[in-house]
């Protein structure tokens, strides 16, 4: 009976001890939720203000009573966004593109394949991470600069078609896939460049997803190279048009105006990581795991 009784007693406190456990837990997910998403929240609520209520406010306020929805309008007339949007896009596709075309045959190179210093080949290549990202831009853009690039599409996508952490964490994915696959397939007559795609893409089809994904978005948000490298209207992305907008009628500060144009940029971003964000973290978590 006292065992019994003994028993319940440490069954209730370990109950306690896992709901205090959970409670704690929950607030602390909360408060990190609230963190997160609240500039989002403050993106869009002062994209809805006026410029004279926005101008006018001694204290933030965290409601709007009169939304100003011709703010969004306004972004698009006040300039050129759509054709901003449009440069953006083919910026973004393009070198997405190349940088896949260079990746996978990279990491499939230094995962598979056998040749004399690759080890070494691959560690030199890790070290170039190590570097500056400050450094790599000033040394692009004298490149880019020499070779009379500058106000072009190719100045501006070739600088960003190679990264060194997408080789890396596609290398590691490959390097799960068993060799006795690759053994079996070279048997048979395949070769390397079949192989890679006809067994390793499939297999690792949610790792490419991610990195492609990852470099989308990395294109659409850039803003230091696309502001260094073009001062012609003709090759303006959105980062570009957005800080246009800001100095756009009312002098350097037309805030409301140019977040309601950040709100437009994010939604496609938005919708491409709630479409794909399983996929995302399926492909996070093969790159990461060894075995």
């Amino acid at each position: 009976m006292n065992n019994s009784i003994q028993y319940e007693k440490i069954e209730k406190n370990a109950k306690l001890r896992k709901n205090t456990v959970n409670v704690f837990t929950y607030i602390m997910l909360t408060i990190w939720a609230i963190a997160v998403l609240f500039p989002f929240y403050w993106m869009i609520l002062t994209s809805l203000k006026s410029y004279s209520a926005y101008s006018s406010e001694t204290v933030p306020q965290f409601f709007v009573t009169s939304p100003a929805f011709e703010n969004y309008t306004e972004a698009f007339t006040s300039v050129p966004l759509g054709q901003y949007f449009l440069n953006t896009l083919i910026f973004t596709l393009a070198t997405t593109a190349i940088m896949l075309c260079i990746v996978i045959p990279a990491a499939f190179a230094f995962a598979r394949m056998n040749f004399k210093g690759k080890n070494i080949v691959f560690t030199l290549i890790l070290s170039l991470m190590m570097i500056p990202n400050e450094l790599v831009i000033i040394t692009n853009f004298t490149t880019v600069t020499n070779l009379n690039m500058r106000n072009t599409l190719a100045g501006l996508i070739l600088p960003s078609v190679m990264s060194v952490f997408y080789v890396y964490l596609l290398k590691e994915n490959f390097s799960q896939i068993p060799d006795e696959l690759y053994y079996a397939a070279k048997v048979d007559g395949t070769s390397d460049w079949k192989y890679m795609w006809k067994v390793m893409i499939p297999i690792c089809k949610p790792t490419i997803i991610t990195i492609t994904i990852l470099k989308v978005i990395e294109c659409w948000n850039s803003y230091v190279w696309p502001r260094l490298i073009t001062d012609e209207q003709a090759y303006y992305l959105v980062s570009n048009g957005i800080q246009e907008i800001r100095e756009n009628g009312f002098g350097r500060d037309n805030i409301p105006r140019m977040m309601a144009a950040v709100v437009v940029i994010s939604v496609p971003l938005i919708v491409l990581f709630v479409i794909f964000r399983k996929k995302i973290m399926e492909g996070v978590a093969r790159g990461g795991t060894k075995g």
